[in-house]
């Protein structure tokens, strides 16, 4: 799987200042940090990150993905908690 393809989907859509790829086989784990996501609902946060990347969840590429997305402030905040 082409990670540096989805790191760009997602960069062009969302405007993060941190992105995260991980993939095993066809599941991915996705951290996108963006204030952006500032005044989203959890579920309208997901919405926004699988919306670029529907063209390779359609054609099986992607089967599954597991998503973080994060203001800023909330990024900090996870990193200090999973040190």
């Amino acid at each position: 799987m082409d990670l540096d393809l989805i790191k760009d989907l997602l960069t062009q859509a969302l405007s993060p200042t941190d992105i995260k790829v991980k993939a095993e086989g066809s599941h991915l784990e996705v951290t996108v940090v963006s204030n952006d996501f500032a005044d989203m609902r959890s579920v309208k946060r997901q919405q926004a990150v699988y919306a670029p990347l529907m063209e390779l969840i359609a054609d099986g590429t992607v089967h599954a993905i597991a998503i973080k997305a994060l203001t800023e402030e909330e990024w900090r905040k996870h990193k200090l908690l999973n040190f």
